[in-house]
């Protein structure tokens, strides 16, 4: 059970305990070709606004293997006979479906009550990939800012933990495990590691994100490290990590683009992750400045050990500055957004195939 008098430190003593009892790392091998599934999540291509029957036929376009709709605005119904039809729409183009949304945490800052109470919004996420064939229910805990109210993040990965425990019989029944996110800068790695232990690895795993884990002042490859063994999805970019005098700027990049070795990560991910689908969320262009020198911007990090900042230093310093995106002022903005993220995200994919070797066609 749940200890109520848990304190936040003890919690990342669990977290890091659990990611210690993780399988030992071995040495980096090139991942095998036709081994890895490749997708992508639809918040690649936010800008067209399209529906899920466009979706998947944008997929199959690309030849991708799976197609992540990670929000639930692009069903135009929710009824079982539509989600069925998506199912089969889908597998007559070689696709498979995982299905996902957002915050699941009542007291997150990111939470909405659009679809009921958050056991509610849960219930019916597991229900749409039950229906569409989804082995996974991708959703969140919150945001950054969730980590800076009173008791820190702690109290809302409580919160957490007890939805997805109301759920667990209809998770299993359905055979949807719930996949949390580090997402946005909400939970480190440990921190997402030991929310699942708490919860139950037998229902709940991680939505594994490379970006997001820079938004965590965590190097890509060591979030991987911990989270790889969780993993049930994922959400793929690159990153761009140089140093500021104050700390470091981060800017997210299509894969091949930014600081991160990837190959080193396909490799490593091989191994840690069998049967894991490698899903581009690509978002680019975009600067956050992380002014990890700062005691005050750091004190909602207080208890990420310090080893863990110093690798995220350590991946500035092999960084370089890059120019933040800025849509043409002679073209349409929704247009160039459109053109913007379609080139990105197909860019991605050839990389993704051609240098990583990931891919099942």
């Amino acid at each position: 059970m749940h200890d109520p008098a848990l304190t936040r430190r003890d919690f990342l003593a669990t977290a890091a305990g659990a990611a210690l009892a993780a399988p030992a790392p071995r040495a980096a091998a090139a991942p095998q070709a036709g081994k890895i599934p490749l997708g992508f999540d639809n918040f690649s291509v936010r800008a067209f606004g399209w529906k899920a029957p466009r979706l998947i036929d944008y997929a199959a376009e690309l030849k991708a293997d799976i197609l992540l709709m990670s929000d639930l605005d692009v069903y135009e119904s929710m009824d079982e006979a539509y989600l069925s039809d998506l199912r089969k729409r889908a597998a007559d183009k070689g696709l498979a479906l995982q299905a996902g949304s957002l915050s699941i945490c009542p007291t997150s800052k990111r939470f909405k009550d659009t679809h009921g109470t958050a056991e509610e919004h849960l219930r019916l996420i597991i229900r749409i990939a039950r229906a569409i064939g989804s082995p996974v229910a991708r959703c969140v805990l919150g945001s950054a800012e969730d980590r800076k109210g009173e008791g820190g993040i702690t109290p809302h990965i409580k919160g957490t933990v007890a939805v997805c425990r109301a759920v667990r019989s209809y998770a299993l029944d359905c055979g949807v495990k719930i996949a949390i996110e580090n997402h946005a800068g909400d939970l480190t790695a440990h921190e997402l590691a030991g929310l699942i232990e708490e919860a139950g690895r037998d229902f709940v795993g991680a939505t594994m994100d490379s970006g997001n884990a820079t938004w965590t002042l965590e190097d890509p490859l060591r979030n991987l490290e911990i989270l790889g063994p969780y993993a049930v999805t994922t959400g793929m970019r690159d990153s761009m990590v140089w140093e500021t005098p104050e700390g470091a700027m981060v800017q997210w990049t299509a894969i091949g683009d930014g600081c991160v070795d990837f190959k080193a990560y396909a490799a490593r991910f091989a191994q840690l992750c069998p049967g894991v689908a490698f899903i581009l969320e690509i978002i680019a262009g975009l600067q956050r400045p992380f002014p990890f020198k700062d005691p005050a911007f750091m004190a909602p990090y207080a208890d990420v050990p310090r080893a863990e900042i110093d690798r995220f230093a350590a991946l500035a310093k092999r960084g370089r500055p890059i120019e933040a995106r800025k849509p043409p002022a002679d073209k349409d903005k929704k247009l160039a957004d459109q053109e913007f993220q379609r080139e990105q995200l197909e860019r991605s994919m050839r990389y993704c195939r051609e240098t990583l070797g990931l891919g099942l066609r």
